[in-house]
C-alpha cells in the first residue's frame, strides 16, 4: 500500500496536536480568562470542545466508511487548523468558546482515524506496537504541553498556545498527500438528519458534566432525542449508526466494557497530578509521574496483537479488568505520606490495564466486523471510552470539590473507582462468558 509510513507520520502529527491542545489549554486558561474577561464562560471553553469532539467521533467513522479515510481525515485536520487560527485571534471569551467549538469539530473528526487507518494499514500482530506509538504521543504531550504553555505565556503571548498548532497541522496534511488507500468506500446518501439529532442528543447528555443547574432537564432531553434518533435511523436506507452492528455480541460487549472501565478509573489520571501538587511537587514532576501510565500502556499494547492470536480476546479482556481492580486497590492506600514514586508505580498499573483493554478492544472492534463497518465500529469503541471518561471525571471531580478534606475526597474517589472496576470485572467473567465463547476467544 502506497504511502503507508507517510500516512502513519501524518496521523501521529494529528494525534500530537490534538493531545497537546487539551493539556496546554488546561494550564493556560486562567491567564487567558484574566485578559479576555467573561469569567462566567470559563467552563464553556472546555465544554464546547469536549462535547463536539466526543459526539462527532462516530459520525466521522461512518463518513470514512462511506467516502474513504483520506478525505474525511484531511477535512478534520483543516477544521482543526482553522479553529486554532481563530482561537489565537479571539478578542472575547464568547469568541473563544465559539472558536473552540470549531476546534472540537476538527478534533472529533480526527480522533478516530489513528485507530481506523492503523486497522487498514497494518496486520493484527503489528497493531499493538502502532497503538503504543500513539500512546507515546499522549505521554509526550502530557509533559511537553504544560512547559510549552508556560514558555508562551512568559516570553510571548497565550495566543501561541493555539498558533503552534498551525505548522503541525500543515505538516500532517503534507504527509497525508502521498497516501493512496486501497479501501473502496461504500457510496451512500449521508444521513444529515440523523447526524444532527445524534449530536444534539449526546450534547444534552454531556451538558450535566459542565453545568450546575438544569441537569435533569438536559438528561431528559438527551434521552428523548436518543429515542427519536433510534426511530429515525431504523427508517434510513444508509443509517449513520447501523444498529445491526450491535447484533455482533462480541463487539457490543467490548463497547460496554470500555464504557465501564473508562468510567471507573481512567479519569483518576486527571486528578492525581493535583494530589502531587498539593504535596509540594512541581507542575513538571506531577506530569512526569503520570508517564508511568505511558510506560505501562506500551508494555502491554506492543505485544497485545500477538497475544490475541495466542490467548483470544476474552482472556485478555479479563486480564486487563483484573489489573484495573489491582490498581484501584493500590490507590486506596493513598495517604499524606505517599508521594511521587507511589503515584508513578500506581500509574504503571493503570497503564498496564488500559493498554491491554484499549488495544485488544480496538483490534476486536475491527477484526470482528465487515470491511464497510470497520470505521463506525472503531469510532463507537472510542465513543464508549470518551463517554465513560466524561462521566467518570465528572463524578470524581464532584467528590473532590465536595470533600472538606482533600485526602478524604481522594479516598472516596478511589472507592467509587474500585467499585465500578470490580463491577466491570464481574461482568467480564459472567456476561462475556455467555456471549458466544467459542467465537470471542478466536481471532
Amino acid at each position: 500500500m502506497k504511502g503507508k509510513y507517510s500516512v502513519l507520520a501524518s496521523i501521529v502529527m494529528a494525534m500530537l496536536v490534538a493531545s497537546m491542545d487539551s493539556t496546554i489549554v488546561n494550564t493556560t486558561m486562567p491567564v487567558i480568562a484574566e485578559e479576555l474577561g467573561g469569567i462566567e464562560l470559563y467552563a464553556w471553553t472546555f465544554a464546547s470542545y469536549m462535547i463536539l469532539s466526543t459526539v462527532l467521533a462516530p459520525v466521522a467513522g461512518r463518513l470514512s466508511d462511506l467516502f474513504g479515510r483520506k478525505k474525511v481525515f484531511a477535512a478534520g485536520i483543516v477544521l482543526f487548523l482553522l479553529g486554532s487560527m481563530l482561537c489565537g485571534s479571539a478578542d472575547t471569551m464568547l469568541m473563544l468558546v465559539l472558536f473552540r467549538a470549531v476546534q472540537g469539530i476538527g478534533a472529533g473528526i480526527m480522533n478516530p482515524f489513528p485507530i481506523i487507518i492503523a486497522g487498514d494499514l497494518f496486520p493484527v500482530e503489528k497493531r499493538g506496537s502502532i497503538q503504543a506509538m500513539f500512546t507515546a504521543m499522549w505521554g509526550l504531550s502530557a509533559v511537553i504541553a504544560p512547559l510549552l504553555g508556560s514558555v508562551f505565556v512568559e516570553f510571548s503571548s497565550w495566543r501561541w498556545v493555539f498558533y503552534v498548532n498551525l505548522p503541525i497541522c500543515i505538516l500532517s496534511l503534507l504527509l497525508l498527500l502521498p497516501y493512496q488507500e486501497q479501501y473502496e468506500p461504500k457510496r451512500a446518501k449521508i444521513d444529515y438528519g440523523g447526524a444532527i439529532i445524534f449530536t444534539a442528543a449526546i450534547g444534552l447528555l454531556l451538558l450535566p458534566t459542565v453545568v450546575e443547574s438544569g441537569r435533569y432537564l438536559y438528561l431528559a432531553g438527551g434521552i428523548l432525542l436518543l429515542v427519536l434518533f433510534y426511530w429515525h435511523e431504523k427508517r434510513q436506507a444508509s443509517p449513520l449508526i447501523p444498529f445491526t452492528l450491535f447484533r455482533n455480541k462480541q463487539v457490543a460487549w467490548m463497547n460496554v466494557n470500555s464504557l465501564l472501565t473508562y468510567g471507573a478509573l481512567f479519569g483518576a489520571s486527571s486528578y492525581l497530578p493535583m494530589f502531587l501538587q498539593h504535596q509540594g511537587y512541581s507542575l513538571f514532576l506531577s506530569g512526569v509521574a503520570m508517564l508511568g501510565m505511558s510506560f505501562g500502556w506500551m508494555a502491554c499494547s506492543v505485544p497485545a496483537g500477538k497475544w490475541i492470536g495466542r490467548y483470544g480476546y476474552r482472556k485478555l479482556i479479563l486480564a486487563g479488568n483484573a489489573i484495573l481492580v489491582v490498581s484501584g486497590l493500590w490507590f486506596m492506600l493513598l495517604s499524606a505520606s505517599t508521594g511521587f514514586w507511589f503515584v508513578f508505580l500506581g500509574s504503571i498499573l493503570f497503564g498496564l490495564a488500559f493498554g491491554m483493554l484499549s488495544t485488544v478492544s480496538v483490534i476486536g472492534s475491527q477484526q470482528l466486523v465487515g470491511p464497510t463497518e470497520k470505521g463506525i465500529s472503531a469510532s463507537l469503541q472510542m465513543f464508549s471510552r470518551n463517554i465513560g471518561t466524561a462521566v467518570g471525571v465528572t463524578i470524581m471531580g464532584s467528590m473532590l470539590s465536595g470533600a472538606t478534606d482533600l485526602l478524604v475526597g481522594y479516598r472516596h474517589m478511589f472507592i467509587y473507582g474500585l467499585i465500578f472496576s470490580m463491577l466491570a470485572l464481574l461482568c467480564a467473567i459472567f456476561v462475556s462468558g455467555r456471549i458466544a465463547k467459542s467465537v470471542i476467544t478466536e481471532v
